[in-house]
């Protein structure tokens, strides 16, 4: 059958109507969109730049920078722009593409994740085995596979939601172009493509989520062997990844693992795994970690000796 569209846009209501919130919320998330951006970048050029970080940890971490620069421009760029905009438009291929792109990146940051969970458990469980075990043509695979499992996810979820009939109603609840929130708009039965979405997103997240708890317990069990020098550094190192894990898995269950209803809190709750925990991810893997935190040291002390040298 023919798909009926006789939609050319939709109008997005955003996180707030009221002028004056909108014009605050337009200075702090310009400034959150900054440290994304500053921060992950930083990071991109501190792990290549440095041959002592060339190891499958900051190999991934590298990814996940990547990752999180694409990710929140996704949906970020769109939305500030909105905050001090009159009318909140977004092109029926606009929105298309725009849920293609934050899911693709979406999945991407949950599987690259996941693998730095398995990178962790294989460096503290089996440290004798660890260069064996993820060699450089392991996490290269690993890094592609990622990539192949987020790009068939974001194909088969925008697939199934563009793949409805849109009629008249425009109007998107949301700041961005997400799955539940276009679904509300069909004019068709939703009922098969909510339990497809639920099976495509939710499980994913969920899935994922419970295999980094189970390489978290683990490692924590295989601590208790270690001295207490191994232990304080593998720690910290969890630590930060665990913190990364809980600020992103437990919103997008919260919004993805649940049939097609949409709450108030949603928008909000989706704050947090848009823009803040791509802003936090930096600062959690820089402040916590030395080795990161010593090679942007040699990396500023690389630059200004440098602009000395120019200027004698």
């Amino acid at each position: 059958m023919e798909v009926v569209n006789n939609v050319t846009e939709f109008i997005f209501l955003g996180l707030s109507q009221d002028p004056g919130i909108q014009l605050m919320f337009f200075a702090l998330f310009l400034l959150f969109y900054i440290v994304i951006m500053v921060g992950n970048l930083l990071i991109l050029l501190t792990v290549f730049s440095d041959p002592r970080l060339q190891t499958p940890m900051y190999f991934f971490l590298g990814n996940l920078s990547f990752v999180d620069i694409a990710y929140s421009s996704a949906t970020a760029p769109k939305m500030i722009a909105d905050f001090v905009s009159e009318k909140k438009t977004i092109s029926y291929w606009g929105c298309i593409t725009q849920m293609f792109t934050f899911h693709f990146f979406g999945c991407a940051e949950i599987f690259v994740l996941t693998v730095m969970a398995f990178d962790r458990y294989a460096a503290i469980c089996h440290p004798l085995r660890y260069t064996t075990i993820m060699s450089v043509s392991v996490c290269t695979m690993l890094a592609s596979l990622s990539w192949l499992g987020a790009l068939g996810h974001s194909f088969v979820q925008t697939l199934l939601t563009f793949q409805l009939p849109f009629c008249s109603a425009q109007t998107i609840d949301h700041y961005f172009c997400d799955v539940h929130p276009v679904l509300k708009l069909a004019c068709a039965d939703t009922t098969l493509v909510n339990m497809l979405v639920i099976a495509n997103s939710g499980f994913i997240s969920l899935g994922c989520f419970l295999i980094l708890l189970a390489s978290y317990i683990i490692i924590l069990f295989n601590l208790r062997k270690r001295s207490a020098e191994s232990q304080r550094k593998a720690l910290s190192t969890c630590g930060s990844h665990l913190t990364v894990v809980t600020f992103f898995f437990i919103p997008c269950i919260f919004i993805y693992l649940r049939p097609s209803t949409t709450f108030p809190l949603d928008k909000v709750v989706s704050v947090f795994y848009t823009t803040i925990t791509p802003m936090l991810n930096p600062l959690i893997y820089t402040l916590r970690n030395e080795d990161v935190k010593n090679s942007m040291k040699r990396l500023w002390n690389r630059i200004v000796s440098l602009k000395e040298k120019q200027k004698g």
